[in-house]
């Protein structure tokens, strides 16, 4: 008889290395927000995986990145305390961009953890380029570190997302499940609205704003007399004026787009119609100001 597995799998890697895709990918649905910007994800957000064999929880976490502020030196503790909590760890590399400095350091600091947590090594974005290039890329991240394993991969076309999936689970210990059958996240779902407002508001803004932008929902009911629509004020904070003005675009046009893009996932996700009030106000510097990251969640 199989044993039955169940615990925690760590993605770890810089900006834009594919983490959320392919936290999705595994999970087979979308719990963490996507976008080409880099260090979308904020936060550990945790997928649940359901197998006959067991139980995987993927944790995607922030971009490890050099932090220029507050907020990216909190992204980087958030890392660091999920590194040390999980029972394997994926470090991901991107197959389209040679193993460069921020690689090396994330390998460093991996290399500083207690040994007995194994450590996968995943190039992603193998759809980007050709064999060869894969080929050379797997040479390069062999070359960093001694890997319990080395797996080219592709969250966008499948390859060897189920391969992953066994080589992760195969390194958990025995138990029993520890979230219910049918659980994908246990990210509450006030979060993850702010979560796809953020990412409707990422699309098609210039390259400045990313990180400038924090969404917060201040409420989120049913509408008193209508079991299917619920209300909900979420409100983008930005860091400057004329930041205000892009998100908020030409009469408006910019903020009832984003609205839109964000109501239709909201919906799909809650089952139910939503009336979105969304606004948008400065907090100045907020991602410099100890008290103001406190405010918006950080």
């Amino acid at each position: 008889m199989t044993a039955y597995r169940s615990g925690f799998a760590c993605f770890v890697g810089r900006p834009n290395a594919d983490k959320s895709t392919l936290t999705n990918a595994l999970v087979g649905t979308k719990v963490a927000i996507m976008s080409d910007r880099p260090q979308t994800t904020r936060h550990a957000v945790r997928g649940i995986v359901h197998r006959p064999d067991g139980q995987l929880v993927v944790v995607d976490t922030p971009g490890f990145h050099k932090p220029r502020t507050l907020l990216g030196e909190r992204l980087n503790d958030v890392v660091r305390s999920t590194l040390t909590e999980v029972d394997v760890i994926a470090f991901c590399i991107p197959a389209d961009e040679k193993v460069g400095p921020g690689d090396r350091y994330i390998a460093s600091e991996l290399g500083r953890l207690d040994r007995r947590t194994p450590i996968v090594a995943v190039i992603t974005k193998t759809d980007l380029v050709s064999r060869d290039q894969v080929g050379a890329q797997l040479v390069a991240v062999a070359g960093l570190a001694d890997w319990d394993e080395v797996v080219p991969t592709s969250a966008t076309d499948g390859f060897q997302v189920g391969l992953l999936s066994d080589l992760l689970l195969a390194r958990l210990p025995d138990g029993e499940p520890l979230y219910p059958e049918g659980e994908l996240t246990d990210e509450p779902e006030r979060v993850m609205v702010a979560e796809l407002v953020r990412e409707a508001a990422l699309a098609g803004v210039r390259d400045e704003l990313p990180h400038s932008i924090a969404v917060v929902v201040e409420e989120m009911k049913p509408r008193e007399g209508r079991r299917d629509l619920v209300d909900i004020e979420a409100v983008m904070y930005v860091e400057r004026e004329s930041q205000k003005g892009i998100v908020i675009g030409t009469k408006g046009a910019r903020l009832r787009e984003v609205g839109t893009n964000a109501r239709a996932h909201i919906e799909a996700l809650l089952g139910s119609k939503v009336y979105l009030d969304l606004r948008v106000k400065v907090a100045k510097d907020w991602q410099r100001d100890p008290k103001q990251l406190r405010r918006l969640g950080f």
